[in-house]
């Protein structure tokens, strides 16, 4: 009878729980839909005290618990209940609350700085045009906010100087200029000015004068003060101790963290760094061959180092003034834009514009960058072009360098991305990973070619150097990070297989060094996107049609690879199936 009791309390406590668990996972459809309002609608923090951010540790030990606890809501959803864009949602929230936790894990707050940004660097991203009122409400409450920003960095910065996970010494030299720029005597003459010197016909003459008043006193009595403690912070404190080694394996956990970032910049858990530094080094050998071709057609007399040589000094392929770098780059973009309803079908409402890149980050910056705007937001996006130091920036690379940052590269891509449908939630239509948008970008260099925008056997040549430049990224960036390559060897190494200029070679090393991983992310990306549009190509044949490939490529905006090719093989089977 005992035996009899226990057997009914057994059934009735598994009965109850499973009822009670199915109850609180309701269906995998809702599941997904209330984790996915709890992630968007989390603040975190403040935004009224901490316009600027909040960059505590107990902040961001705050954000890796939250995201440990929602992850965990997902062991009640079974994909199979799942749309194909609810699976998504599914895969892409918890790659994305992952590194959440990693974040925190790694303690990657301790080292807010790259060789060409920095948290103070970044704040010249605030300077925009000020369209109403609020806006300009708003912009001074982000300059008001300096001092508790800079105090919580420098919090951040002595610990990680503390534990060893600071930057290399060697990627500081011309750092001077971020922080330089910004320490003025007459405020007028301060970056952060600007969006001062035209405000808007709607405001009121008493409105202007207070604003205007309230701009100078920000300035003064924030922003400049601000400025000179980061000035005396670096040059006293932080440069002076941070460390002298290069690769972020000879940190206290680096070679973790290391692997750590190869799996976030590849979306994938498949390679190691051995294996990327293989696939680099064929891909070197691989477009070396195609550039030797070129060289060959073009009748030089010399080595292929002579070449490279001939391509740096060269009066031609250079521009004698920023305007005229800006004007090349204008007719390349509008070149492009003519080519895109034969490759695409759908575009991007969001237009860009072309323009310097400001004079307060340009020398320590990349040749050109993309930098996209809200979906909602008046302003355009905007492809920057680098104007300083013109005889690093070759003209011959111009094209490779512009269909990346603008169309059909990251403008095309980012601007759909932000445009994506209701169905599509918000965290996704914000999501940004480089193997996938990089990736895009270096595809879209290739795709460039069948457009007809490379008009010489040179720029042809650029295009080639640019996806050498990526090749080489992968054997540089795990040869500095896992085997202990000095800063030499990096630019040695990229000096005899690319065309860049040494100004470029030097920049873009410190950028390998202070960035780890990130650069593994566009040839990865690239080799994936073209690997699985040969794929399509050979199987489908004359059924084959590439604007159906590219909305494929795109419609579902940033997913991971892995993603990508599910999807690109379930477009095979539907075209084979019709």
């Amino acid at each position: 009878m005992k035996n009899l009791i226990a057997y009914f309390l057994f059934f009735f406590v598994v009965f109850n729980s499973t009822v009670n668990a199915n109850e609180k996972c309701e269906s995998s459809k809702k599941q997904l839909e209330k984790i996915i309002k709890t992630y968007e609608s989390h603040e975190g923090f403040d935004r009224q005290k901490f316009p600027l951010g909040l960059y505590t540790k107990e902040y961001y030990k705050a954000e890796a618990d939250f995201a440990t606890s929602l992850l965990k809501e997902f062991e009640c959803i079974q994909l199979d209940d799942l749309s194909e864009t609810e699976k998504i949602s599914c895969k892409l929230l918890q790659f994305v609350l992952q590194d959440d936790i990693d974040f925190y894990k790694f303690e990657r707050f301790l080292n807010p700085l790259l060789s060409d940004a920095g948290f103070h660097s970044s704040l010249n991203y605030q300077i925009r045009p000020i369209n109403n009122l609020w806006q300009a409400k708003a912009y001074l409450n982000k300059l008001n906010a300096l001092p508790i920003f800079v105090d919580q960095h420098f919090v951040n910065l002595r610990e990680g100087l503390q534990k060893g996970v600071s930057q290399p010494k060697v990627i500081f030299i011309g750092y001077e200029s971020t922080y330089n720029d910004h320490i003025v005597d007459d405020f007028r003459k301060s970056p952060f000015y600007k969006p001062f010197l035209k405000l808007p016909e709607s405001l009121s003459a008493k409105q202007k004068d207070s604003i205007l008043l309230a701009a100078k006193d920000a300035i003064e009595k924030k922003v400049v003060p601000q400025f000179q403690r980061i000035k005396t912070f670096f040059e006293k404190e932080y440069l002076p101790k941070t460390r002298t080694t290069l690769g972020v394996s000879q940190t206290p956990n680096g070679a973790a963290y290391y692997q750590n970032r190869i799996n976030f910049y590849t979306t994938s858990k498949q390679y190691t760094a051995e294996d990327i530094h293989q696939i680099g080094l064929k891909e070197v050998a691989r477009i070396k061959a195609e550039m030797e071709k070129i060289i060959q057609e073009l009748n030089f007399k010399g080595s292929f180092a002579d070449f490279f040589q001939f391509l740096r000094t060269d009066p031609q392929f250079f521009a004698k003034t920023p305007k005229e770098i800006l004007m090349i780059a204008r007719d390349i973009a509008k070149r492009v834009d003519a080519e895109l309803p034969r490759f695409f079908k759908t575009l991007p409402r969001k237009p860009y514009g072309v323009a310097p890149v400001p004079d307060a980050i340009a020398p320590k910056y990349t040749s050109g960058r993309y930098i996209g705007t809200s979906k909602n937001s008046t302003e355009p996006g905007y492809y920057w072009v680098n104007t300083y130091d013109l005889p690093s920036r070759t003209l011959y690379t111009l094209p490779a360098l512009t269909v990346h940052e603008a169309v059909p590269g990251h403008h095309l891509q980012g601007s759909l991305n932000n445009e994506l449908g209701e169905s599509i939630p918000q965290f996704r239509r914000n999501l940004y990973l480089s193997a996938y948008g990089e990736g895009w970008g270096l595809y879209s260099e290739f795709l460039a070619d069948e457009m007809g925008i490379y008009t010489t056997p040179y720029e042809q040549f650029g295009k080639l150097t640019y996806e050498m430049w990526r090749a080489c990224r992968l054997v540089v960036d795990t040869g500095i990070h896992a085997k202990n390559w000095t800063r030499e060897q990096v630019v040695k190494y990229m000096s005899e297989n690319t065309a860049l200029s040494l100004h470029e070679i030097n920049t873009e090393t410190d950028r390998y060094i202070s960035w780890p991983g990130q650069a593994l992310s566009y040839k990865m990306g690239e080799i994936k996107i073209r690997e699985l549009r040969t794929k399509a190509e050979k199987i489908l044949g004359n059924k084959f049609n590439i604007r159906d490939f590219h909305e494929v490529i795109l419609e579902q905006g940033t997913v991971s690879l892995a993603i990508l090719e599910e999807r690109v093989l379930n477009y095979i089977q539907r075209v084979l199936n019709e």
